[in-house]
């Protein structure tokens, strides 16, 4: 068996990302990832500059099109079941049975969404209800819209939405876990609050209509905000050792480095902002920082 430098697991945009970068470098990688992305709901990536608007899988298949040109790299649709082994000898194998060595790993795996139990919720997911106004605020901006979250979340992203719309409500479907100088908080600003369990959301194609409560309340908006109870895209890190982060994902240096010699991780899974730029851009420096150590180990080898 071939050992590869380095095996990536997860190839959206952190993963292929770092694959680009250790291809110009001349390194031998694969990027194993099992084709579910979480954004494959959303019909449109922003922020993400020169490719503002872009569909998420558009973004995948120009990434994977252009690391094509690297024939050090490959990427192939499979899911990675275990790994063992330590720094500089990975022996990892896949559902389809494959088996390869490498010697450093990369977890590019991101977080998941944990079903939130709202009926009506799935169906305006990533068509009018969103996790992340930076993402998806400009298409609301000044439109009545509705949050649903509690507790001390909601006091940080009630502020952050006010700057793209004044005009909504909250929602946090059960007790609203927050102190009365908060609530009076909401009031001042003007910001009804309803902590009703959510009955269901009405849409039609995908477009919120209005939210329905248990006790029978209709709150008509034309976009939600909600917040996600996410979990780690893969178990493989945690059962490797790695420590897990405040988000719920692998806790890392600035440069990607988890507490195990040799395992990095980047993106939504390591970071703290779930944004598709921000996950390239930690897959860089991951790549830089593995392809580093890799050098340096080789250089020391020479002279053994």
């Amino acid at each position: 068996m071939s050992k590869l430098d380095v095996a990536i697991v997860g190839g959206g945009p952190a993963g292929l990302s770092a694959a680009l970068t250790l291809g110009r470098a001349r390194k031998q990688v694969i990027v194993i990832d099992e084709g579910r992305p979480r954004n494959a709901v959303t019909r449109e990536a922003h922020g993400f500059l020169t490719r503002d608007g872009i569909p998420p899988g558009e973004l995948r298949r120009i990434a994977q099109e252009e690391i094509g040109a690297y024939p050090s790299v490959q990427l192939t649709e499979d899911t990675v079941v275990s790994i063992a082994g330590e720094d500089g000898d990975f022996r990892l194998e896949t559902e389809r049975g494959r088996k390869l060595a490498a010697r450093k790993l990369l977890f590019a795996v991101g977080l998941k969404d944990r079903p939130l139990g709202i009926p009506g919720l799935a169906e305006v997911y990533g068509k009018s209800a969103f996790v992340c106004p930076y993402c998806d605020g400009w298409e609301l901006r000044d439109q009545p819209l509705a949050v649903i979250s509690s507790g001390a979340a909601l006091m940080h992203f009630a502020p952050l939405l006010s700057g793209w719309t004044r005009r909504f409500v909250v929602c946090t479907n059960g007790p609203d876990e927050l102190g009365e100088s908060q609530r009076e908080d909401l009031r001042r600003h003007g910001i009804p609050l309803y902590d009703t369990p959510i009955r269901r959301i009405d849409s039609s194609d995908g477009r919120v209509r209005q939210i329905v409560l248990e006790d029978g309340t209709a709150l008509p908006c034309t976009g939600i905000f909600f917040k996600p109870e996410l979990v780690p895209g893969s178990g493989l890190p945690q059962a490797l050792g790695c420590a897990v982060s405040d988000m719920g994902g692998v806790a890392v240096d600035e440069m990607g480095r988890s507490g195990v010699a040799g395992i990095y991780a980047a993106g939504d899974g390591a970071a703290k902002t779930p944004q598709a730029i921000v996950a390239a851009a930690s897959g860089t420096m991951c790549a830089a920082a593995i392809n580093i150590e890799l050098n340096q180990e080789a250089w020391q080898r020479d002279w053994q």
